[in-house]
């Protein structure tokens, strides 16, 4: 029987595990049933532009079993966004591919000044690493976290019309795996609080060890020897953007 994973290209460098692995056509992303959202997503970096508009057809994704997904009235009239994991900038190239970054699987809560502020950015720094003529491929890995030394709110927990409340992730989290024309791999990793800053992105940059700890996933686990462990165990300079 052929393993399915190792079918996506997206894949080639590893894959976390998840209660749910959604096999999207562009993306594979990781499902919790205990967090209701995703806890990881998976995808090659395909910014190409097109004709293709952002379509905002944001939709329950009926995979997840109903008693673990969470639906669009969670969202209605609670103060936080409907923030993608994969960007829908990042997949753009046609119609079903912008589509599939709507469907709520690839959603989690986030802060409105978070979600079109550091997070944005990031995002579009990503598009600008991919973008090197050095670069050849652009891997990302996003997520939230959850703190259990912190107070975990919920959203659509006190409406009895709402069949599963939502847990609001404390920080979110991206790892970055850019490989160049020449087999050369090079990987940043960040961790940023779910809330407003002005901080520049680059004070956010952790090594992507931490990353594992903190989420409890084994990132880019294809990737072993010596000199990998010395790259998820340092944290690179920044690139330009």
């Amino acid at each position: 029987m052929y393993n399915r994973s190792n079918l996506k290209r997206e894949t080639r460098y590893g894959l976390p595990t998840a209660d749910q692995i959604l096999y999207n056509r562009f993306y594979v992303l990781g499902y919790s049933y205990y967090f209701r959202q995703a806890k990881w997503t998976l995808e090659i970096v395909d910014p190409d532009k097109t004709d293709v508009s952002r379509l905002d057809n944001f939709r329950p994704d009926y995979r997840v079993p109903e008693e673990f997904r969470a639906d669009l009235e969670v969202y209605e009239g609670s103060g936080y966004d409907r923030g993608h994991l994969v960007s829908s900038a990042n997949q753009r190239e046609i119609k079903i591919q912008n589509s599939e970054t709507f469907l709520l699987s690839n959603m989690a809560p986030q802060k409105p000044k978070f979600n079109r502020g550091i997070w944005k950015q990031l995002e579009e720094a990503v598009r600008i690493l991919d973008s090197s003529e050095r670069v050849f491929e652009t891997y990302v890995i996003s997520g939230p976290l959850f703190f259990f030394d912190k107070e975990v709110v919920m959203i659509g927990d006190d409406d009895e019309k709402i069949d599963v409340s939502l847990p609001i992730p404390h920080a979110f989290f991206k790892s970055i795996l850019a490989e160049n024309n020449t087999g050369t791999i090079h990987m940043w990793s960040f961790i940023i609080p779910n809330e407003a800053t002005d901080l520049p992105i680059k004070d956010f940059r952790v090594k992507t060890s931490e990353v594992e700890k903190k989420s409890g996933l084994f990132l880019w686990d294809t990737l072993v020897g010596t000199k990998m462990m010395r790259e998820k165990n340092r944290i690179r300079k920044m690139w330009k953007y």
